[in-house]
């Protein structure tokens, strides 16, 4: 069993916490978890890649001035889309001329960092907050393009349409399985070592539960907590047969350590 130490200041020490998000971007987890002295075990159940083909993209990118909105729902999907915008000769400073919108912090701050401000970035870090704020703002016949995952809810086009917005998807990225890990995670449960499993997104659950047979995940993590950042993710987990112990209130990274940190120190004051 993980031993246990050094409690109090350093919260999470003697604490093994496995995170399955994509590798390049799982550094600032892993320091806010390390900073309050949990041992991290980076197992990515996904990566980040290319769409199959990028021209729906670039076609999207030709005949910006279409549009009236430009919808991220990723920091990902700003990226792709910056980097497509470089490619096709581009002013990256003419998106100013659209109305943005950005499903939560990390997304806007990806933005503001390309020097974009989101007119719409909604207290509800999901889906259906987005949906809510831009209520207030779509029109009929207002065209949005909304570049994002190949494979993602579909809940943002059919309610904007909805609306009566004309709603170009288009794929920016895709996450593709990584299966690499699972004999490293099998020894570290069966070892007893494992004390929270995270999980940062919907397919982070499902290319997690695919490294193993049909329901032995569960069987897996035995007395390990699940802890996923917001309640899509977790009702994914629910769907596959894992239990969520920790979910933040506020669906991001620096929450989701925040909520570990908590459900780890009220459990060590009665240990």
């Amino acid at each position: 069993m993980t031993v246990r130490a050094n409690v109090g200041a350093r919260p999470l020490a003697g604490r093994r916490i496995v995170i399955t998000r994509a590798r390049e971007q799982a550094g600032q987890f892993r320091r806010l978890l390390e900073e309050a002295g949990g041992e991290v075990l980076e197992v990515p159940t996904i990566r980040i890649e290319p769409p199959e083909s990028w021209g729906p993209l670039d076609r999207a990118i030709s005949r910006l001035d279409e549009f009236q909105w430009l919808i991220f729902t990723s920091v990902n999907g700003v990226e792709s889309f910056r980097q497509r915008l470089a490619t096709n000769g581009k002013d990256l400073g003419a998106v100013g001329r659209y109305r943005v919108a950005a499903i939560g912090p990390a997304t806007a701050d990806a933005l503001k960092e390309l020097g974009v401000s989101p007119e719409v970035v909604p207290d509800e870090y999901r889906a259906e907050g987005l949906l809510e704020n831009l209520r207030a703002h779509i029109r009929p016949g207002d065209r949005v393009l909304l570049p994002r995952a190949a494979e993602t809810r579909d809940l943002l086009v059919k309610e904007l349409g909805r609306l009566g917005a004309d709603v170009a998807e288009v794929p920016a990225y895709q996450t593709v399985a990584v299966r690499a890990g699972a004999p490293l995670l099998r020894r570290a449960f069966e070892s007893g070592t494992v004390d929270v499993v995270t999980f940062t997104s919907s397919s982070t659950v499902r290319h997690f539960v695919a490294m193993f047979a049909p329901g032995e995940a569960a069987t897996l993590l035995g007395k390990a907590a699940v802890a996923c950042i917001g309640p899509i993710t977790a009702q994914t987990a629910a769907e596959l047969g894992l239990h969520t112990d920790i979910m933040p209130d506020e669906f991001t990274i620096p929450a989701l350590a925040r909520a570990i940190i908590g459900y780890y120190s009220k459990k060590s004051e009665k240990e």
